[in-house]
């Protein structure tokens, strides 16, 4: 439920946020939760709540955009790595494993660094560092299918890879990537978050929660409500995903083991 929320509130965010999120107001700079701005605002006297609104729209937007990515490739390159034999399966997951050990959002923070700052360079690197897991889920699920009878059938009568992968592979693979995805789909939100707050995310003066955690920071003692809003609706933001993703696993595995 709470998840539908903040979907509802990234989609209609725009139309219920009370003020531009952009529109600079000096002599209200500062203001506590008030009747006018009900979170406040912050330095540049912008209102907050209409930021937080406007910023579930990047949040959220970029963290879909970026764990669809991820899930496209790292799903190609697990269905490369079933399907191509051993050579192939061990080249892929060889590169996997190295990918892998490199923390993921140190190695994103390195690639933006390097890029520079700006909403591609957040997309790409976290797109990059992102796919390892999709990519090792369809690769075990795809040698686990492989010895059906069907896709010895199917590959003994010389059917296409893409053939293969599109009607024998997909409809087993859909089920638990859709789950994995919910999982990577919270960790993008964190990652745009951490990555905004370091600077290397959404640049201003466009509203993204980890980039409003940023421009709190320094005024962290004396308006410490600042940092409250943005950070408050990343964790239950990433919460609620996290206990969708759980309540789905839950309804595939008693589908799959039906008491």
């Amino acid at each position: 439920m709470l998840a539908i929320v903040f979907l509802l509130l990234a989609g209609l965010g725009p139309v219920l946020a009370p003020y531009d999120p952009t529109a600079i107001n000096i002599p209200k700079r500062l203001s506590p939760p008030n009747s006018e701005f009900l979170l406040g605002t912050d330095a540049m006297g912008r209102d907050i709540l209409s930021r937080l609104l406007h910023g579930a729209r990047w949040s959220l937007g970029l963290a879909f955009l970026i764990s669809v990515i991820s899930l496209v490739i790292g799903t190609t390159i697990g269905l490369v790595a079933a399907l191509g034999g051993k050579r192939a399966d061990w080249m892929v997951m060889r590169t996997t494993d190295t990918f892998l050990a490199f923390p993921e959002l140190v190695a994103a923070i390195v690639i933006a660094g390097l890029m520079g700052a700006g909403t591609w360079s957040l997309i790409f690197a976290l797109s990059v560092t992102g796919w390892m897991r999709y990519a090792r889920v369809a690769r075990g699920i795809g040698l686990s299918v492989q010895s059906r009878g069907y896709v010895v059938q199917a590959r003994l009568a010389a059917l296409p890879a893409w053939s293969l992968a599109r009607w024998h592979y997909l409809p087993f693979l859909i089920p638990s990537l859709t789950v994995v995805w919910t999982g990577m789909f919270a960790r993008a939100i964190l990652g745009i978050s951490a990555l905004g707050f370091l600077g290397f995310g959404v640049q201003p003066p466009n509203p993204e929660w980890g980039s409003m955690l940023l421009d709190a920071r320094v005024h962290l003692r004396s308006t410490p409500l600042q940092m409250l809003w943005p950070g408050l609706a990343v964790v239950l933001c990433v919460l609620a995903i996290n206990l969708t993703g759980d309540a789905l696993r839950d309804a595939l595995a008693e589908r799959d083991h039906p008491k």
